[in-house]
């Protein structure tokens, strides 16, 4: 039976889980900009031309502003779930319409810090799977809306999850973790190099193989194989339903890092061994 200090423990998550989320919807929409800024500063650079002038862009300026009109965000309009409802889902100024994907990632990240704390405590076990959800939802949502997965989160994730196995946070040994980070990178580069040299195209991103090599870190080798078959049936079943519907993107591909999340979530909810009993391993 759950005690009063595990209900409170888990709500004080979920209460900075908000506060995540809405630093994760931040992250979200500036990291993939940031990246092109940079890209673009570079190949002025490698051109021998100036790189253009911009204003400072990163995860803390300039402050959040309606897309619509300009409208800068006050701190009372940016309070998780309290300020999309008081404001009615529309900008105070131009009462442009705000998307319901921005409380929906707050709520999620709230939940999936309420589920982590709530199986392992405020511990540096449940605290990790913590950052570990934060990542992966992260990366989800960038590489659906812009085809990328940065370095700057999946390389730190691939690390902590061999730290975390380091310090026996994750239940698997450093050895499992690190076979797993190589078994994960280097499957998917494996499918990769032969169905572009068998077609001439390129099937994914490099990416997510650092995603997949991530995930590998955080629950070993023997969960590979459970991810990646839980990624490609729902990936291939949302391709199909997207095709159907007439909403596949320009060159008609599916970003496969939300997948690969999927089943590293479902590794996180159900269990590794839950998984592989499911497909008779």
């Amino acid at each position: 039976m759950a005690s009063g200090i595990q209900w409170l423990d888990a709500s004080f998550a979920a209460l900075f889980g908000l506060l995540f989320g809405s630093f994760m919807n931040v992250v979200v929409h500036r990291l993939p900009k940031m990246m092109e800024r940079q890209w673009a500063s570079e190949c002025a650079s490698f051109s021998g031309t100036e790189p253009p002038v911009t204003e400072p862009f990163n995860l803390m300026e300039p402050r959040s502003r309606c897309p619509h009109c300009g409208h800068a965000i006050a701190w009372f309009e940016n309070i998780p779930i309290v300020s999309y409802l008081y404001l009615r889902g529309q900008c105070s100024a131009c009462k442009a319409s705000i998307g319901m994907r921005y409380p929906l990632v707050e709520l999620v990240t709230a939940a999936l810090f309420f589920f982590c704390i709530w199986n392992w405590g405020v511990t540096p076990t449940g605290l990790m799977w913590c950052t570990f959800s934060g990542i992966l939802l992260t990366l989800a949502l960038i590489d659906w809306d812009t085809t990328l997965l940065p370095d700057d989160l999946t390389l730190p994730m691939l690390w902590l999850g061999l730290i975390a196995a380091h310090f026996q946070w994750t239940g698997i040994s450093l050895q499992a973790s690190l076979w797993g980070a190589i078994g994960g990178y280097l499957s998917l580069w494996s499918v990769y190099w032969a169905f572009k040299l068998t077609t001439g195209k390129e099937g994914m991103g490099y990416g997510d193989f650092k995603l997949f090599a991530a995930l590998g870190a955080w629950f070993g080798g023997q969960a590979l194989l459970p991810i990646i078959l839980i990624a490609s049936i729902v990936g291939t079943v949302v391709g199909i339903a997207m095709k159907i519907n007439a909403n596949l993107r320009e060159g008609g591909y599916v970003p496969f890092g939300p997948f690969l999340a999927g089943g590293g979530f479902s590794a996180l909810f159900f269990g590794t061994g839950t998984l592989q009993s499911a497909i008779g391993l």
